[in-house]
Parts: structure tokens; sequence; C-alpha cells
């Protein structure tokens, strides 16, 4: 795979890296095996010191780290200072609360003059993670975080167009005081992945990614009986119901299908209306779609992304002809967008039948599929109609009564009154396709520790 940072709004090829050596990846494996036996006998303070270093840093440049995310996949500034922002928020939350996530915990026993058992979390070594272009930073932070912060160490393969964010956060660990090979990131082949997890001195392998991708990914460390979690795609339901307060609810819908391009696994992806206010709400999205401005990500006027490449928009458009091949209605949104550049003309699909496999598809893009309801029990059917499970949202003027539909939603994530989102106190992840695993807070760093009983018994007590 080639590692190269093309500019998505220009096409221009800015850099070049060459893959590993196989020689590079072995030696990255040694260096990690050996800080991790050094590194897993620090304190929870001195961890704690080097994420809170790594939080300051972020934030002392984020406009160096946003402009690296604007070049190379096309981010909107403003959404590039956020993502780092989030970074380290969640570089500051382990550092402030990881040793009392993993404290050990003492378990009763049936009989305490018998003895005690404690359990205890311990760092399992060398981890591998495998990360997306979409959200290069946060991505890499919300395993890092936590993960260092455990004790363990990590080896990054990072995606093939962000090759200069990659480097950036390997800079970024060391310049944080994180020592030599304990976060190394690597420009590794696909048979390079399979050899790093095949190593014995690896213990677990994290992706976010393509379905494709966490199959083979999650195949390779199951034959070497490796722990992995996986972060794949999603089709986030939107349901508005018939008492949503229309306006904000409008709003939230056009945000949340299309910041950050619409590249977004927990965006707005399959707006579920109630047919009670359905035609409002179209007219209203569509009115709110059309305002969108496309153009270049670095002008803080833009406010429509291009796609992360040429391949990427043209994966859209194909998937649109399909959709529209298979009975779908295809309404083009607002002006023209750039004709060069990665841009994906803003469109609603319609008239998604059952029978049309495209109902079934995510959409990494601007592109939003609409359902009419018949109500509230309908609008649930299909919200859960989807092979994924990853979020969701619930618009109501009532609360309690979106709390009690977000039980029904099958998914790892429903918010109520917004969409989808991440935080670095918020857990994330998902059910079906849409992989399995926790990242972020205690579910999140608990994913690679040996959970370690320690029972002391008396040596009287029966057995």
């Amino acid at each position: 795979m080639a590692y190269e940072t093309r500019n998505p709004y220009t096409g221009e090829l800015l850099e070049a890296y060459p893959d590993a050596t196989d020689t590079e990846v072995n030696q990255a494996i040694e260096n990690a095996h050996a800080a991790f036996l050094l590194w897993k006998e620090t304190e929870f303070a001195e961890r704690a010191c080097v994420m809170h270093s790594a939080a300051t840093i972020l934030r002392r440049d984020v406009d160096f780290f946003a402009k690296l995310l604007t070049v190379e996949m096309g981010k909107l500034v403003s959404e590039a200072k956020a993502e780092i922002a989030l970074s380290a928020d969640i570089f500051d939350y382990y550092a402030n609360n990881a040793e009392a996530l993993l404290a050990p915990e003492k378990l009763p026993v049936a009989n305490p003059d018998e003895g005690d058992a404690v359990l205890s979390a311990e760092p399992l070594g060398v981890l591998l993670a495998i990360e997306p272009w979409n959200f290069p930073f946060y991505q890499v932070a919300r395993i890092a975080a936590p993960q260092l912060s455990a004790g363990n160490t990590m080896l990054l393969k990072h995606a093939s167009n962000v090759p200069q964010a990659a480097a950036a956060f390997e800079k970024l660990m060391l310049e944080a005081g994180l020592p030599q090979g304990a976060f190394k990131n690597l420009y590794a082949t696909r048979s390079q992945i399979e050899t790093i997890i095949n190593d014995p001195r690896v213990h677990g392998v994290a992706l976010t990614g393509s379905e494709g991708a966490g199959s083979i990914v999650a195949s390779q460390a199951g034959k070497a009986l490796k722990k992995s979690t996986l972060e794949l795609g999603g089709a986030d339901a939107f349901v508005v119901l018939a008492d949503a307060e229309m306006e904000k609810t409008i709003n939230w819908a056009v945000f949340g299908r299309h910041w950050n391009g619409g590249q977004v696994c927990v965006s707005s992806k399959r707006m579920i209306v109630v047919d009670d206010v359905y035609d409002q709400f179209f007219e209203g999205y569509t009115a709110g779609v059309a305002k969108l401005r496309a153009g270049d990500p670095a002008d803080p006027t833009t406010t429509l992304a291009p796609l992360s490449s040429e391949a990427a928009a043209n994966e859209i458009k194909d998937k649109i002809r399909q959709a529209v091949f298979y009975g779908a209605t295809a309404t083009e949104v607002g002006p023209k967008v750039p004709s060069s550049g990665a841009f994906v003309q803003p469109t609603i699909l319609t008239n998604l039948s059952e029978d049309n496999p495209a109902r079934y598809w995510e959409f990494f893009g601007p592109v939003s599929m609409l359902f009419r309801a018949k109500d509230e029990v309908d609008a649930i059917r299909i919200a859960n109609d989807s092979p994924f499970g990853l979020g969701g949202s619930v618009f109501t003027a009532d609360p309690k009564r979106g709390a009690d539909v977000a039980k029904q939603i099958s998914t790892g994530m429903v918010f109520v009154n917004h969409p989808t989102m991440a935080k670095a106190d918020l857990p994330f992840g998902g059910i079906g396709r849409s992989g399995y695993g926790r990242e972020l807070i205690g579910l999140g760093i608990r994913e690679f520790v040996n959970h370690k009983l320690i029972s002391v018994v008396d040596i009287d007590a029966p057995f």
C-alpha cells in the first residue's frame, strides 16, 4: 500500500513514504517489548505525567496538528481543532482517572474467615493499533491514552493516506516523555500486520475501520489466540417523534449527518421520521442541507468538506447510482459542489424499500436516507432494521419517553435530543456488524489488561 499525503481538495501529491522493511518491523516489536518490561513497573503518577504532558502539547500546538488533518484528509479547520482538543481531553481523563479505574477490587467471599480474594488489573504487553483516516488523532488517542496509562506499549499501523499525522503522533508521545519504543508508528504492509499479530510478544490488536478489514484482522487474531477489539461501521438512526422541537431537531440532523464531510461511523445516516411531521421535517432538512457551502477546508467559511480522497468520492457516487437502480429516489441538494477535488453533491435518498440492498448500506459521505414511519412503534422497527448497531438518536419533547424509546433501539449507544457524539468521559462501541469491545472510560482501559485473581486462603480452610 502507498503511504502518501495527497491533498483531497487539490489532488496534489505532497509527500510519499516507503513501506516499513521487515527488519524495521521486527526491531519495533523488540523495542516495544523491551520498553514494556520497564514501563509496566512505573507508578501511575509517572504515567499520568506523560499523559498530562501530551495533552498540554496538543493544546499548545493545536494549529500545527490541526493543519495536518486538514491537508491530509480534508477536515474543516474548525473540526480539526475540535478533534485535537478532544484528543487532549482524553489524555487528561486517563491521567486523572487511570489509577482509580484499575484499582484492585476486593471480592466478596462466602466465608471471610477463610481468606481474602482480590481482582487486580495488570498490563498485557505490546499491543497493535490499526486506525483509520477519518479522525487521525482522536482514533489513536482513545486507544493510546488508556492502554499506555495501563502500562501497555503500542505499535501503530495508521491509514495510508495520513502518514504525517501518524508520524506526528509518535513524535508527540516522545516529546511528552514516553520511553523510546513504547509507542512506534510503522508504515506496515498487510503481510507485516499478520506478522506482528502472530509475534508472541504482541498480546492484542485494536482495529477501527471497515467491516472487511475487521473480518480479516479478527480472523488473524483469533488464529493467534490474541484478544481483539473492533470498531467498524455504522448507520445510525435519527428518530424524530411527533412532539420533537422541529427547528432544533432539523439543525441537529443537518449537523449530525454532514460533520466531517459525512465520514463518521456515528453520523446520523438514517433519518426516521413519524408520519405526522415527516413532510415538515423533509422540507426543513432539505433547506438546511442546501445552506452548506462546499469548498476549501482550510477556509473558515467552508461548511462542507471534501471527502478524504477521489477514490472515496467515486465509491459514494457509485453507491448512489446503485441505490437508484434498485428503486430509490435520489435528490441532489444545494449549489453545485466544486468539479475538482474529492467532493460529492449532498444527496437525499427516499423510497428505499425493504428489498433495496442500499437500505442496509453505510454511506460514508454526504448522503442521507429518509424513512417515513407510521408511528413510534414503526420508527423503532425501522431503526432496528439494520445490520449495524453502533449509535443512534431519539428526538422528542419528553426526555422520559425518549429514554424509553432508546432502550428499544439495538445499538451500543443512544442519545436523546442529540446526535451520537464522542466525549472523553463516555464509552464508545457497538454491537452487530459495528464490532465488539468498548473504548474510553473504565471499559476501554480494561480491554487489554489481565484481570488476575489473587486469593489468599487459610491453610486449614476446606477445599
